[in-house]
């Protein structure tokens, strides 16, 4: 048996993403998005609101970058999504969180999170609250990567925000070889 929910945005996982950017003072300023994914090879869609701070540093700036945060991060990556940059100017210091200027766009990248897209925006329609950015950049801190140089979730420990009950969840056990473990049943 199964329980209709009727339309809701139960989506798995959601990733918890930060987005950062710099605002005219070149002040660093991130907030936490969890509707966003992959929509192209190299591109990336955000549904952020236009009041925000950081769609207008965006605009401004014409970059940003997205940071998945991690298991270490949980209580800095919430507080950046409650407390608005419109009303506290210094949200990324208060977060404890520190930044590096990206090399390839004009944000900055959080130093504590270790996986960041660097972003270039390509669009923004403030009816639907759609922005695109184009991935110029993918940034790892080598504390995530294995032996062979890749990502290790084991090592990362991302976190996906669960829409039904409000609450942050863990990733990273290897369950499956994909583009493999299928041809079982060729």
């Amino acid at each position: 048996m199964r329980k209709n929910y009727g339309p809701k945005p139960y989506i798995y996982p959601m990733p918890v993403l930060i987005i950062g950017s710099y605002d005219e003072n070149g002040v660093p300023d991130a907030m936490n998005a969890a509707w966003g994914a992959i929509c192209d090879m190299n591109k990336i869609s955000l549904y952020l609101a236009a009041d925000h701070k950081t769609v207008k540093n965006i605009l401004a700036k014409g970059a940003f970058t997205v940071s998945m945060a991690d298991a270490d991060n949980v209580v800095a990556a919430d507080y950046v999504g409650i407390v608005s940059g419109n009303e506290e100017p210094d949200k990324v210091a208060k977060a404890g969180w520190h930044t590096t200027k990206s090399s390839f766009v004009d944000a900055p990248i959080i130093d504590e999170l270790p996986l960041t897209l660097e972003c270039k925006m390509e669009s923004f329609d403030e009816e639907s609250e759609c922005m695109i950015g184009e991935i110029l950049n993918v940034s790892a801190d080598e504390r995530i990567l294995n032996e062979k140089g890749q990502i290790d979730l084991s090592k990362f420990s991302p976190i996906a925000y669960d829409p039904a009950n409000h609450d942050y969840v863990k990733l990273g056990e290897k369950v499956g070889n994909a583009f493999q473990d299928g041809k079982q049943l060729k």
